[in-house]
């Protein structure tokens, strides 16, 4: 059972049919005036339509990018280099995926400010924070709308109001969030909004960037004027067709889906924190993704929780990340307040629609058995050992206070 869908998903039947033609029969360059390159700019301005209807844009608004990642940084470099003359403050959080992040990160490095805004327990901002943040330098802020790791949702539309209420343009990454929840631009208040296909069971190395009209902003590639002058190079027709495709699907099954995967993963949180001892949910209880739930374990290592999980079929993932030479708790995790060491015993659930058929409980009881396993192993939990090296015989084997 594959349960990493937040890291990518499985190109769906019905979108790999629509792409097919598009890698031998039309194979045409958008760009041609002649017949098959006409077909293919047809099929360009189908998908276009499509993800623009899927989040209530207007086709013009939506710009194909490569993924997610070079949405991201379209949006907040190309906004900041457009605006540099008015000012050079931007507005984020410390839980940002890499994209963002990181695009920040160089930004810093050539003069410009950034503002991380704490995020509390339950992973979410406080609004006061950002108002006491703006500046009249204040050019942008950039605000994840739904975590990829923790599934915690930012009240989007509020900060949109603030944000438009001042001038300052506002940039959301939407990846995790798109065809999993409802997203309508005009009610979120928002002039950039990141997407990506790969997250909705179209095919990798396909996104989009909604670039609100009116919006104007620096290109980072330059070429022969495709995509409105704004992102250059040939289009990558098929897999922009099977990107069309999927949000389509996503959009007309979107409630369906909701229930499903809400209805899945609150019966693993429930069981998964009924059954396993010092077992913890990360993020808010209710203001998080339909699909994805976030836990930890007590004086265990994630990595080895994977291994363990994976070698009985399960594919899942951690929140910490592990090299040969380092181990980096999770700074999203971190960012919550938590325990450098328990941060490393963290486990991400993600689930697709096709998971409607997952057998909980059979999954509880094997991670719960691993979970055991470990513990077995780990000096974080004998240190509960008596000096006699035998459980507390006062409280017993669940004992968790002598």
């Amino acid at each position: 059972m594959y349960l990493d869908n937040s890291a990518t998903t499985q190109v769906s039947e019905e979108v790999f049919k629509e792409m097919e033609p598009f890698f031998t029969e039309e194979f045409g360059n958008p760009s041609t005036l002649y017949g098959i390159g006409r077909e293919s700019k047809k099929a360009l301005d189908l998908a276009r339509k499509r993800v623009a209807d899927a989040i209530n844009a207007k086709p013009e608004e939506i710009i194909f990018t490569s993924g997610g990642s070079e949405s991201d940084n379209l949006a907040i470099k190309g906004i900041a280099f457009k605006l540099k003359n008015k000012g050079n403050h931007i507005i984020t959080t410390n839980i940002e995926h890499p994209a963002v992040k990181n695009t920040l990160g160089f930004l810093e490095t050539l003069d410009f400010k950034v503002t991380y805004l704490p995020v509390y327990e339950n992973g979410i901002i406080k609004i006061e924070d950002l108002k006491e943040a703006i500046t009249d330098e204040t050019i942008l802020i950039t605000i994840m709308h739904g975590n990829n790791e923790i599934g915690t949702i930012q009240p989007i539309e509020e900060i949109g109001k603030i944000a438009r209420e001042k001038g300052i343009k506002f940039h959301t990454d939407a990846v995790q969030t798109f065809g999993k929840v409802d997203i309508d631009v005009e009610k979120l208040n928002v002039d950039l909004l990141a997407i990506s296909s790969h997250k909705i069971n179209g095919p990798k190395g396909v996104g989009a960037l909604y670039i609100k009209k009116g919006t104007r902003l620096t290109p980072l590639i330059h070429g022969g004027g495709q995509e409105r002058g704004i992102r250059g190079g040939t289009e990558n027709v098929p897999g922009i067709v099977g990107f069309g495709k999927a949000c389509e699907l996503a959009a007309a099954q979107l409630d369906e889906h909701y229930e499903k995967l809400s209805s899945i993963r609150d019966e693993i949180i429930e069981k998964v924190l009924t059954t396993i001892p010092e077992a913890y949910l990360n993020g808010d209880a209710e203001t998080r993704l339909p699909n994805l739930a976030n836990f930890r374990f007590k004086a265990i290592e994630g990595e080895s929780l994977i291994l363990l999980l994976d070698a009985k079929g399960y594919q899942a993932s951690t929140g910490s990340a592990c090299s040969s030479n380092t181990l980096e708790a999770s700074p999203v995790l971190t960012a919550l307040g938590l325990d450098p060491v328990d941060v490393h015993g963290s486990l991400r659930l993600s689930l697709a629609p096709e998971s409607e058929n997952f057998d909980v409980d059979e999954f509880v009881n094997i991670l719960a058995e691993s979970v055991a396993r470990l513990r077995q192993m780990s000096p974080l939990w004998n240190q509960e050992l008596d000096y006699d090296g035998v459980m507390c015989k006062k409280h017993g084997d669940d004992c968790r206070k002598c």
